[in-house]
């Protein structure tokens, strides 16, 4: 095993730890890529664009009828009241994870919906950086800006945040070890992979940095053979968090 300071200690089995983004246009798509993909993800998360398919619920239904954990990726954002009752529709469907995005009312709004899943927060999205942030309005660096909304959002009860494995570090050492960190934004180093990710670590610094979890999606999507690509994440992963038996 790997030695690391901030390296996950929470009893999560070793190949959950990566989550792939289903991100394709269609349910067909999804199931499909689901059936090639086989064992190599257990873990799957649903975004808006498969949202904006149709047959978001059935396909919940189906990936957990297949032995899959789910992740509702749609980022929760609106009156308190409303995400606090669009949260409630998820209770009793076998879902892991939702994100939520916005202040400390939205976010205890979520928590407090009674849906059996845990929240997490979104802190700075990885597709902005600092120049976005002025454009935004935001007067204070990324890290500064995760660390406080990753605080806010486990004061209001949140089981953890979405956040940059940059960031995973720094929030480790302010906020200590009892919140999930869900890292995105994962790419090789050798990344070939076009995209608008701006704040991106490769697997082993986002865990070696106090990611409980990687998101990964085009670097496993665009490959020519994407389960071989997928099992070369699930060994890298492998070889942070399981012992080396001697031969």
């Amino acid at each position: 095993m790997t030695h690391g300071k901030y390296l996950s200690g929470k009893p999560i089995p070793v190949r959950e730890r990566l989550i792939f983004a289903l991100d394709v246009p269609t349910v067909h798509e999804a199931k499909a890529l689901v059936e090639k993909l086989g064992d190599s993800v257990l873990f799957y998360k649903l975004g808006l664009q498969i949202f904006m398919a149709g047959g978001y619920y059935e396909l919940i239904e189906w990936l957990k009828s297949s032995g899959k954990k789910v992740f509702v990726d749609l980022k929760f954002f609106d009156v308190p009241e409303t995400v606090k009752l669009a949260v409630a529709q998820l209770k009793g469907r076998g879902v892991t994870f939702a994100t939520v995005h916005g202040n400390e009312g939205i976010l205890r709004a979520a928590v407090e919906s009674g849906s059996d899943l845990k929240i997490l927060a979104v802190t700075v999205l990885t597709s902005l950086d600092r120049g976005d942030l002025n454009d935004l309005g935001f007067d204070c660096n990324v890290a500064d800006l995760v660390l406080s909304r990753a605080r806010r959002a486990l004061n209001v009860g949140c089981g953890g945040v979405i956040s940059s494995g940059l960031e995973a570090e720094r929030l480790r050492t302010e906020l200590g070890e009892r919140f999930l960190i869900v890292s995105p934004g994962i790419r090789p180093v050798e990344n070939n992979v076009a995209d608008d990710q701006k704040r991106t670590v490769d697997v082993e610094e986002a865990f070696l940095k106090g990611a409980d979890y990687i998101v990964v999606g085009r670097p496993i999507r665009k490959a020519e053979d994407p389960k071989k690509k997928a099992e070369e994440f699930q060994k890298r992963i492998a070889a942070l968090f399981e012992p080396v038996v001697p031969s």
